[in-house]
C-alpha cells in the first residue's frame, strides 16, 4: 500500500489515527556495552527491577513476544502484525542523530532498506543529550545533542529523505511527518523548519508536515517555532508539595518513610486521566498522547516516577476523553500518539506482558471501532 492509498484508506473511515512511539533500544550496541555493561539492552533494566513498595507492580515481564532482540526481522514482523490487529496505523521510531553520529539505528535501517514489515511508518528525532540523570548522576554526559548548523542540517536532511520517500512513509495533507521531541533547543528554529521544508520540496516532496512535542500543560503555539503542530504529553513531576493531592495517601507514604524505605514519587493513576487528557486543547494543531502506564523505576529506583494503579480500564477512560477531544478535527489531522509501543524499562508498553496479557491493546481496538 503506497502512502496516499493508505492516507486515503483510513480518512474515508473517519476514525482517528493512532501512531506508537517505538524505542529501537533492544539489541547491543558498543556505546551501552561501554556506559553500562556488556551486552546492555532495555531488557537489562527491565528484568532486574524489583517492587519498591507495597503493592508495586515489577517487574513487567513480556508475554507473547517475549525478550526480543530488534536485530530479528520475524519480531519487527510480529510487533507490526500484533500493531494492525489492534487498530495501530504506524509506528512513530524514536531516532537518534549527534551532529552526524546516529545510533540505535540499525533496526530502522534494516526495516527501510528490506521493505518488512509493510507497516507505516513515521519518525521522532530525539534530540535530546544522553546523560546519567535517571540512574542518579546527572552531571554523567553519555552522548550530548549539538547543532553545529546548516551544513549538518543538510546531511540530516538527506539522511532521511530515503525514509521520506518510502511508500510506507506516514503523511498528512500528502507530507511526510516529522516529529522533533524537543524543538526549543534548535537555535534559530523557524529558520531551520523553513530550510527543512525548502529542501524536502527541491527533493520533490510537497514538503514536510513538522510537529514539535510538547511536555506538561504550557501554552505552545505551533507556529512560533516554524512548526505545523505539536503533540502534548502530559505526566505529573517528581515528587513537590502541591502535588500531594493526586498522590497516594499521605499516611501510607509516611509509614513507608518510617519504614526507612526509599520511595519513588507516586501517583494514583485514576486521579490522573482528565490532567493527561485536557479538555479545550486539541485542535488538529495540538494532538494528544495516550499513556497506557508508566513506572521508570527500573532504570531510576527511587528516583523514579509511577503511575500505580494502571489498568487496561483506566487507559480505556483516556482512549475515550481522547476520542471526544478530537471529534471535530478535521478527518486527516485525526492523530492521537500512543506512548509508548515498547517503552519497557519506563513500565510504559502496549506490547503484552504476563499481568494484562493483550488487556491494554484490547481496549484500544474496542473504543476505536465503537467510535
Amino acid at each position: 500500500m503506497d502512502n496516499k492509498s493508505q492516507e486515503n484508506s483510513r480518512e474515508s473511515r473517519s476514525l482517528s489515527r493512532l501512531i506508537a512511539f517505538y524505542l529501537p533500544q533492544f539489541h547491543p550496541i558498543p556505546e551501552n556495552d561501554a556506559w553500562w555493561c556488556k551486552g546492555f539492552t532495555e531488557w537489562t533494566n527491565t528484568a532486574k527491577a524489583k517492587p519498591l513498595y507495597p503493592g508495586h507492580y515489577q517487574p513487567h515481564i513480556p508475554a507473547d513476544l517475549g525478550f526480543y532482540d530488534l536485530r530479528v526481522p520475524e519480531t519487527r514482523m510480529a510487533q507490526a502484525e500484533m500493531a494492525r490487529e489492534y487498530g495501530i496505523e504506524a509506528f512513530c521510531y524514536y531516532h537518534y542523530w549527534f551532529a552526524g553520529k546516529r545510533i540505535l539505528e540499525r533496526p530502522f535501517n534494516e526495516v527501510l532498506k528490506t521493505g518488512s514489515p509493510d507497516f507505516p511508518f513515521c519518525i521522532c528525532w530525539a534530540n535530546q543529550t544522553w546523560t546519567g540523570i535517571w540512574h542518579g548522576s546527572p552531571g554523567r554526559i553519555l552522548i550530548e545533542q549539538t547543532y553545529p548548523g546548516y551544513k549538518d542540517y543538510q546531511a540530516h536532511f538527506e539522511a532521511l529523505l530515503p525514509a521520506f520517500t518510502d511508500k510506507r512513509y506516514l503523511m498528512v495533507e500528502g507530507k511526510p511527518v516529522f516529529i522533533i521531541y524537543m524543538p526549543a533547543e534548535i537555535p534559530d528554529v523557524q529558520n531551520v523548519m523553513k530550510f527543512w521544508r525548502s529542501l524536502a520540496v527541491r527533493s520533490g516532496l510537497n514538503g514536510l508536515f513538522l510537529v514539535g512535542i510538547v511536555l506538561g500543560t504550557q501554552p505552545f503555539v505551533p507556529s512560533e517555532f516554524g512548526l505545523d503542530a505539536s503533540i502534548r504529553n502530559v505526566l505529573p513531576g517528581l515528587r513537590n508539595e502541591k502535588d500531594i493531592p493526586w498522590r497516594m495517601p499521605m499516611e501510607k507514604i509516611l509509614a513507608l518513610y518510617q519504614a526507612k524505605r526509599k520511595m519513588p514519587t507516586v501517583y494514583l493513576h485514576k486521579n490522573l486521566i482528565s490532567e493527561m487528557i485536557p479538555e479545550g486543547v486539541y485542535n488538529g494543531e495540538n494532538f494528544p498522547t495516550l499513556i497506557p502506564n508508566w513506572d521508570n523505576t527500573p532504570r531510576s529506583g527511587s528516583r523514579g516516577l509511577v503511575l500505580h494503579g494502571s489498568t487496561p480500564e483506566l487507559f480505556r477512560l483516556q482512549i475515550q476523553r481522547a476520542l471526544k477531544a478530537m471529534h471535530k478535527v478535521p478527518i486527516g489531522r485525526k492523530l492521537i500518539f500512543l506512548k509508548s509501543w515498547n517503552e519497557w524499562a519506563e513500565g510504559n508498553h502496549l506490547e503484552p506482558d504476563l499481568k494484562f496479557g493483550r488487556g491494554f491493546l484490547q481496549v484500544l481496538k474496542e473504543e476505536i471501532d465503537n467510535s
